[in-house]
Order: structure tokens, then C-alpha cells, then sequence
């Protein structure tokens, strides 16, 4: 392939680049979801259209890796039934007990 042509390819790639937005993909929509709202996964899903499903399991990963929590066991405002509220806000995290445990 000729200098030129390499040129033209990626001057045109280039263009095409500013022409489309990449998608958030659903783990970020939810934690950005969840850095301003507090809410359970059937309110995220129906805020943010992704199954709950998807969200349980993104959920469980995000909890493994320190950056969501359950805040507080109370009835959810879609489904009626008790389950945890969540957060990806640290601000809000709850504060640990675990001190307690060692009796300091």
C-alpha cells in the first residue's frame, strides 16, 4: 500500500471517528445511574430500560470490587416488596462495623 493511500485510509477512518458516539455499555450506565440516585434494581431497570437481570449481575461485581452498596432494606417504590436500596456514591456508602469486632 502506498504512503497516499495509507493516508487517505486513515484520514478517512479518522472522520468516521467523529461521526459516531460510542454507546455507554449497561455497567456504565448503571453506575452513573447510581452515583445520583439511590435505588433498587427494579427502579434502576425501569429508569434505565436494562433487564434486571443484567443488573443483579453487575451488581454482585460491582459489590466484589468495593464501588456499590446497599444502603438500607425497605420497600421498593416499583415492585412493593423489601429489598436494598444501592449506591455507586461512596459519599453514602455505609460506615463499617468492623472495628466493633475487634473491640477497639
Amino acid at each position: 500500500m502506498s504512503d497516499k493511500t495509507h493516508s487517505l485510509i486513515k484520514t478517512s477512518s479518522e472522520k468516521e471517528q467523529g461521526k459516531f458516539q460510542q454507546k455507554p455499555t449497561q455497567l456504565q450506565t448503571i453506575f452513573a445511574f447510581l452515583q445520583d440516585h439511590v435505588a433498587t434494581a427494579s427502579m434502576v431497570s425501569d429508569a434505565t430500560g436494562i433487564p434486571r437481570p443484567n443488573i443483579t449481575r453487575f451488581k454482585r461485581d460491582l459489590e466484589l470490587k468495593g464501588h456499590l452498596a446497599e444502603i438500607e432494606k425497605k420497600l421498593c417504590q416499583i415492585t412493593g416488596h423489601r429489598a436494598f436500596y444501592l449506591t455507586t456514591n461512596s459519599d453514602l456508602f455505609p460506615k463499617s462495623n468492623q472495628y466493633k469486632l475487634f473491640g477497639s
